[in-house]
């Protein structure tokens, strides 16, 4: 078994999706529309894994009372100073780099202020 996508309930998807595209460099693999609004599933090019954004209005009725906050998602590179960086000059909020239980790592916050971990690859 292996993850699929993680669904995350943003406030405004557009902004989110060029968030996740312009500025961490995802890719839009899908779009679904269900009435007035989209859906969009983006992710690395090279790898199967996803996001899919889906717009809080959409579930402001919520009858199963889903919790609709931020899942802890960690990702990780090879190079934490250099994607630090390249967020940092995309404009993006991120924390320093640290070490945490013996690994470097820092975080970053997206256009809804969900924070996301990111550690160094340890291969």
């Amino acid at each position: 078994m292996k993850v699929y996508y993680v669904v995350l309930y943003v406030k405004d998807p557009e902004a989110s999706l060029k968030f996740w595209t312009e500025k961490v460099g995802m890719v839009s693999k899908s779009i679904m529309e269900t009435g007035r609004f989209k859906i969009h599933k983006v992710g690395f090019p090279d790898q199967d894994f996803s996001f899919e954004l889906v717009p809080l209005d959409l579930m402001k009725n919520n009858p199963d009372n889903l919790n609709l906050g931020t899942p802890s998602i960690c990702f990780s590179t090879p190079d934490l100073v250099g994607l630090n960086e390249k967020l940092t000059k995309s404009g993006v909020k991120v924390s320093s780099i640290s070490n945490h239980f013996g690994q470097d790592n820092f975080a970053f916050s997206d256009n809804s202020d969900n924070w996301f971990a990111v550690v160094q690859d340890i291969a």
